[in-house]
């Protein structure tokens, strides 16, 4: 029976087992685990409120203390949901290399995040956490020794496959590691109640730090005191550091590997997209990574087979790395061809203005009421001279607010689509005001001491040839003049190209 939830830290776990279809090799069935559809997107949502809870029971972590912890993005975006739902503030460390999207989650959810140098790698990030914790008293999670990492996958990963396969056998399970908590975790539960199961572990092929045998050198608290000497820059960020974690020696040490298996990373690449345009399941690199080593042993595995992929993520927050660099913003031939295989809405015909209805009433007499004294009032207000008519979600509109907000220049801003100018189409009689007043249909408008200084393209073109500048001045407008500035840049990228 459907039940309102407490918050939203109870609706992570029971994420599905999902069976590939297309890209399954012919006799074995081949599964994955979409850890995206846990509330924040990926698997680390189990790890992060598994450590929180467990801090608060022993009471290692005290009502209101700061939380710290080294993320490459999927931990700390967990780690900003609980913390955020249970009112702990939240620190995080990143390295600079990992992507933009990552670190805007991040503060979207209320943390704030440290970067560190790209050619310090995790184990920098992982320092400047430990410096932070010790100078200010904060709590560190430390996520690749923390027990309580693995043991959420040992009471809930493990036991939904468990529950899937109950009248099954699994003969594989696949998996990376990044802490090793799913690895571990799941693993040693498996090993009691599915010995059957073959555990097999993904790594870079070019950054192979257990396939390596050297063992990893540690502190005393088991984190590590070091880069491993096998460690190399990969592309499936979130999938081994540049150290082996404690976590995953821990399940080299229990014997629950059977198998190290090297991945290629362009062709983990490749898989992420197939699983996408042929399964329909977007996830990370680390998933496609993952999938690219469970399709390859599913190639060699017997028939009949039943092989469990791990995809520990959502593909978005991986939309500034090289798994999106081939994907294009433009319309391509192909899609260009459909677009000229109708007649209208096409971006290389000029559609024509649309034209004014009059409701048989000339526009000065439709104009005449309160909307034109509202607009006269508001172009004739001396302690606001610059002024925008414009649409909430206009991209020019936006561009206009971004180079008032670059110049640091005040002005007042009606949006004439907002809930406040609905009622009696009140938006839409002042665009006629507009209309009559400057002869031109489009938004944005921006007045300047009551004179109509143009549309978006306009003050753009103002500002690179000093005119703007000049004409806030004459109205005594303060503002930054910003040198070396293109407002043309400030267009999405999409409109660059007009």
């Amino acid at each position: 029976m459907a039940r309102a939830l407490q918050n939203i830290l109870d609706t992570i776990g029971n994420t599905p087992i999902v069976r590939i279809n297309r890209l399954a090799p012919e006799g074995v069935d081949l599964f994955v685990k979409i850890e995206a559809f846990n509330p924040m997107g990926s698997v680390k949502d189990r790890m992060a409120l598994s450590v929180i809870e467990q801090a608060e029971k022993d009471g290692s972590l005290q009502p209101g203390q700061t939380v710290v912890e080294a993320t490459s993005g999927n931990t700390g975006i967990g780690l900003a949901m609980v913390c955020a739902a249970k009112g702990y503030p939240l620190v995080l460390t990143m390295a600079e290399s990992f992507s933009l999207e990552r670190r805007k989650i991040l503060r979207f959810l209320g943390a704030r995040v440290v970067l560190t140098p790209a050619e310090q790698k995790g184990s920098g990030m992982l320092a400047k956490a430990v410096e932070l914790a010790e100078k200010h008293g904060w709590f560190l999670v430390r996520q690749f020794e923390n027990e309580a990492n693995a043991d959420a996958h040992s009471r809930t990963t493990a036991r939904e496959i468990l529950d899937v396969f109950s009248d099954r056998s699994l003969d594989y399970f696949v998996t990376g590691y990044g802490t090793g908590g799913t690895l571990k975790g799941t693993a040693r539960v498996l090993r009691e109640k599915s010995p059957q199961t073959k555990i097999i572990v993904c790594e870079p092929d070019n950054s192979p730090l257990l396939g390596s045998g050297v063992t990893q050198r540690r502190n005393p608290d088991g984190s590590p005191a070091c880069s491993h000497p096998s460690f190399r820059p990969h592309l499936m960020q979130g999938w081994t550091p540049d150290f082996i974690p404690r976590l995953t020696e821990d399940a080299v040490a229990m014997k629950l590997i059977d198998q190290v298996m090297p991945i290629d990373g362009q062709h983990a690449l490749r898989m992420t997209r197939e699983l996408a345009k042929s399964e329909g399941i977007f996830c990370g690199t680390s998933g496609g990574a993952t999938f690219s080593g469970a399709v390859r042993l599913a190639e060699s595995a017997p028939s009949g087979s039943s092989v469990l992929c791990m995809l520990p993520d959502t593909g978005e927050r991986y939309l500034s790395t090289p798994l999106f660099d081939d994907i294009p913003v433009e319309m391509n031939e192909e899609e260009l061809e459909f677009s000229r295989s109708t007649p209208g809405y096409r971006f290389d015909v000029k559609a024509a203005p649309a034209a004014i209805e009059s409701k048989d009433e000339p526009v000065s007499i439709i104009a005449s009421g309160d909307e034109k004294a509202f607009v006269e009032q508001v172009l004739n207000d001396p302690e606001r001279p610059l002024v925008l008519f414009a649409l909430e979600w206009c991209e020019f509109c936006w561009s206009v607010r971004k180079l008032f907000a670059s110049i640091e220049a005040p002005y007042r801003s009606l949006d004439l689509d907002s809930v406040a100018f609905q009622k009696d189409d009140r938006g839409g009689k002042i665009r006629q005001v507009l209309l009559e007043k400057t002869g031109s249909p489009t938004i944005p408008q921006i007045f300047l001491g009551g004179s109509h200084f143009g549309g978006a393209t306009d003050t753009f073109d103002a500002y690179k040839d000093g005119s703007l500048q000049e004409a806030l001045r004459s109205a005594g407008v303060e503002f930054k003049d910003v040198k070396d500035l293109d407002p043309y840049h400030l267009l999405p990228q999409w409109l660059h190209s007009r």
